[in-house]
């Protein structure tokens, strides 16, 4: 890693902020056996901790867009590269996201989803960057705001690197 970079959440920190989410969702949906999507790649790392933290009733599935290519920002065009194989029509669904900025992206995936008419759908993000936002989306479970940094680690990547990293770490170009 070349880059200047900084820790912004440890280990630790990262746990307890998963914790945290899994407690309001246990309060929220133990009566609602709800279908968790995660969007790939980023959000399989959180998907995984998230869900052993969980203890209702659940499916998961994944859906996975292009929106970044190989560059650190968003190209503004958002495709769908696999969607979900799980009917949710008339299901509550919860939508998995590492990390939320723009929301571009996010917005995209919400409205896809919506039209294939799940009884609820709600967004929990691990992060959420302090950005103004060109899509005017609602996280409903949010584990951390962090500031407006290219971060790294924790499934979350630059050219398909780091994911692996167990902290999240700020890199500077």
């Amino acid at each position: 890693m070349a880059n200047k970079t900084k820790r912004l959440l440890g280990k630790r920190d990262i746990k307890r902020g998963v914790k945290k989410l899994a407690q309001e969702l246990n309060n929220d949906y133990r009566d609602r056996s709800p279908i968790l999507v995660c969007i790939l790649k980023g959000a399989v790392v959180f998907l995984a901790d998230l869900i052993r933290e969980l203890n209702f009733p659940l499916r998961i599935d994944f859906i996975s867009v292009s929106s970044y290519g190989d560059s650190s920002r968003t190209s503004g065009v958002v495709k769908i590269i696999k969607d979900i194989s799980i009917d949710i029509e008339g299901e509550n669904v919860l939508l998995v996201e590492d990390i939320v900025d723009t929301g571009l992206t996010l917005s995209y995936i919400f409205d896809f989803l919506k039209r294939k008419n799940p009884r609820s759908l709600k967004i929990c993000a691990l992060l959420e960057k302090r950005v103004k936002r060109t899509k005017k989306i609602k996280i409903d479970y949010r584990g951390f705001t962090v500031p407006n940094k290219y971060v790294i680690g924790y499934g979350l990547d630059f050219s398909e690197k780091y994911r692996n990293l167990p902290e999240i770490i700020t890199m500077e170009f």
